[in-house]
């Protein structure tokens, strides 16, 4: 399973987890929400994750160091300042809410299934082999930034 490390860029499986969401939509009961509050609520949570992601990237990009997710072994620095000091991952947990978005968006609880297989697949084939990278490269650094600040939230 390891060939599958650091080999897909999660805006793609968050894509192929969003259009599995829907098709949920066509085999399993929804919710009957209303329009409005289903498109208010998922707008809120759509803007506040992608303010995440945001904000992960441009600090990447301030201390100019790869944001490719593929590529880990090319960071130059260890970011820790801004959203980082809330979230070791800012950017898969702006995806995450934007999974979620969708799936109020929807109306569909069995969607929110998927927004586990996403968190299940990117802690295990993207974040853990991240922090290995990171270790490797930043030592003692790194494990006291793993030991203040959490994976998620």
């Amino acid at each position: 399973m390891s060939s599958l490390e650091l080999k897909i860029p999660p805006p793609v499986v968050a894509l192929l987890l969003a259009t599995l969401m829907w098709l949920t939509t066509f085999v399993a009961p929804s919710l009957a929400l209303p329009f409005g509050f289903r498109l208010g609520v998922a707008l809120v949570l759509v803007c506040i994750g992608q303010g995440i992601s945001i904000s992960g990237m441009v600090a990447f990009r301030r201390a100019k160091t790869t944001v490719n997710p593929i590529k880990a072994s090319a960071a130059s620095s260890l970011v820790t300042l801004g959203v980082y000091r809330f979230t070791r991952n800012p950017m898969y947990l702006g995806l995450l809410l934007t999974l979620l978005a969708w799936a109020v968006y929807l109306s569909s609880p069995p969607a929110v299934l998927w927004i586990l297989a996403y968190v299940l697949y990117i802690s295990r084939f993207q974040i853990l082999p991240e922090e290995r990278v990171l270790l490797s490269l930043f030592g003692a650094e790194y494990a006291t930034y793993q030991g203040q600040v959490r994976r998620w939230l």
